[in-house]
């Protein structure tokens, strides 16, 4: 089942960016310190977006192919107790595949969750609560 948001959800503004951490070799950080004091990025942070962007854009054709083959919701999609309530009342249940940002409400219970959420697949970052992902969490693929 295919859910369009409801129009407050559209209003809400997600999180612009998810925090990550890496570990370098010291070497290869010498190297990003001197490009960046070269001037050739501004800190690390723009040299390494700026080389995830790279490797992204090599691989573009293969992502789009991935991305159509298992059907995935690209960018962001959110999911209020409006959204699963109408699910609930259709019969049906949901299975969430998201290549971004999946976003279920804070208004949503763990019950309503889980009477409405089959599965949930979320390549990038999933925003919930803390009771919800613990209630779905043997659906977390």
């Amino acid at each position: 089942m295919q859910i369009q948001p409801t129009l407050p959800a559209l209003r809400a503004k997600p999180p612009e960016a998810e925090k990550i951490t890496i570990n370098l070799g010291y070497v290869d950080l010498g190297h990003v310190d001197l490009l960046v004091a070269e001037g050739f990025y501004s800190n690390r942070t723009d040299f390494i977006r700026t080389a995830i962007r790279n490797q992204l854009a090599v691989h573009g054709e293969a992502l789009k192919q991935v991305v159509a083959r298992k059907m995935l919701v690209l960018g962001l999609q959110q999911f209020s107790a409006a959204d699963l309530e109408a699910v609930r009342r259709a019969g049906e249940k949901l299975e969430i595949r998201v290549l971004g940002l999946a976003s279920i409400g804070a208004d949503v219970t763990p019950e309503l969750a889980l009477e409405t959420i089959a599965s949930v697949t979320v390549l990038g970052a999933l925003h919930a609560s803390a009771a919800v992902k613990a209630a779905l969490a043997d659906r977390l693929r």
